[in-house]
């Protein structure tokens, strides 16, 4: 389970390892979902919330990778907040995937007692770092109108080591990218000794 706050370099991590990945972000609800949780002073849904994310479809998907090395994943649009189809990942004879995304510490106690989690991580660094990534990603994919990413980002800025201590009482290991690979590779090298 590899979690963090947005732009912390968590799919950029997940590739590097050559584990198959499953990106737990495509689990959000529609943006037309009545149980989206609403910014306040605002009309627009809060995004940065754990509520705006399908956890028991996202737990069902991690369980079906474990147990038979396939699941269905949604597509999901972020800048039309919406679910455009789904696809199917298929990890092969796989023993280990890393489940990505920044919701993922919300499902870390359900896969522990599933007996499904070999590690769960928080991928942290310094803020100003991760908020100029996720601005340069969320700018380039079009993720949203200019001024909201800016917002967003600076509110998430200040939030961070906040999400971070979050992410760390739900039972991710908060560590940098040089030690989530390390432990990846001892979470590797001890599922391949079983």
């Amino acid at each position: 389970m590899l979690t963090g706050p947005s732009g912390s370099g968590k799919t950029s991590l997940a590739a590097l390892t050559g584990l198959p990945v499953l990106n737990l972000d495509d689990f959000y609800k529609e943006g037309t979902d009545p149980s989206l949780p609403r910014l306040a002073h605002s009309d627009g849904a809060d995004w940065d919330s754990p509520l705006s994310w399908d956890a028991d479809t996202a737990l069902a998907a991690i369980d079906s990778l474990c147990r038979t090395g396939r699941t269905s994943v949604p597509v999901y649009d972020i800048a039309t907040s919406s679910r455009t189809g789904e696809t199917a990942l298929d990890i092969g004879d796989a023993r280990l995937f890393i489940a990505e995304g920044i919701f993922a510490a919300d499902v870390i106690a359900r896969c522990r007692a599933a007996g499904l989690l070999a590690d769960a991580l928080c991928l942290r660094g310094r803020p100003s770092t991760t908020f100029r990534r996720r601005l340069a990603r969320d700018l380039r994919e079009g993720r949203k109108p200019p001024l909201y990413l800016v917002r967003r980002g600076l509110r998430l800025m200040r939030a961070e080591r906040a999400i971070v201590a979050r992410h760390a009482a739900l039972g991710a290991h908060p560590c940098a990218k040089a030690e989530a690979l390390s432990r990846i590779g001892a979470a590797r090298g001890a599922v391949a000794e079983r």
